[in-house]
């Protein structure tokens, strides 16, 4: 028997750092744009480098977070156990409606490239306000993080500036072809300032991995890079 809980100490501190950070930088890149999405795909058409960059961070960030915060909530029900269930349950259903929308986006950058931006900004206004399972599900990105945050801080696994801090990350903007406010860099600094001590904090106290693992490791990152690849062929 182990006190092994999924993600493991290794993923869960490592994506603690890096989910927030990888969020933080792609949203800084869209902030010289208007956050609204007629401004959003002029960017992508004016500057497709950037914007694509900005948005494979930001969607790579949220997969990630996903992680990290079944990571905290492991250590969090520890003492509240329901308080984590419930707070950590929001936040996964906001991240997985984040990275949804981001499919959405991902399509509307297409058509910016394939078509121009006229006929993209006019597919987008006409079904901006259609609905789907994800429009009942918005209160998630909403409420979740500060469910989760104030469980954090009933359980003392944060103090409570780091508590306020991930609290936060409600104020990041939500919807489809969402750019960055001044509000969104305040959320993600407030991510990081809450996740990336204690990552950083378990990365340096962990135990050495054995051999074994190592040796594992370095045969599954060529298999795992060769399965991206022909993951593209599809």
């Amino acid at each position: 028997m182990t006190d092994y809980a999924f993600p493991g100490r290794w993923i869960g501190a490592g994506t603690m750092v890096l989910g927030p950070a990888l969020l933080l930088v792609g949203t800084l890149l869209r902030l010289p744009f208007h956050y609204f999405f007629p401004r959003q795909l002029v960017a992508v058409a004016e500057h497709p480098t950037l914007m694509t960059t900005a948005h494979a961070l930001v969607v790579a960030g949220n997969v990630l977070l996903a992680f990290a915060v079944l990571s905290l909530a492991h250590r969090i029900g520890r003492e509240r156990p329901v308080a984590a269930t419930w707070g950590a349950a929001l936040v996964l259903v906001g991240l997985l409606e984040r990275t949804f929308h981001a499919g959405i986006d991902q399509a509307a950058h297409n058509v910016v490239r394939h078509q121009g931006v006229e006929v993209a900004t006019a597919q987008v206004s006409q079904s901006y306000q259609d609905l789907h399972l994800f429009s009942y599900l918005s209160f998630t990105i909403l409420i979740g993080w500060p469910v989760l945050a104030y469980a954090a801080y009933r359980s003392r696994v944060f103090g409570p500036f780091r508590a306020l801090a991930l609290a936060t990350t409600c104020l990041l903007p939500l919807g489809v072809l969402k750019g960055t406010e001044p509000t969104s860099v305040l959320a993600v600094a407030g991510l990081c300032a809450a996740l990336a001590p204690t990552g950083i904090r378990d990365l340096l106290t962990a135990p050495r991995p054995s051999r074994g693992s190592v040796l594992a490791t370095l045969i599954a990152v060529p298999v795992v890079g060769a399965l991206a690849y022909v993951s593209t062929l599809g």
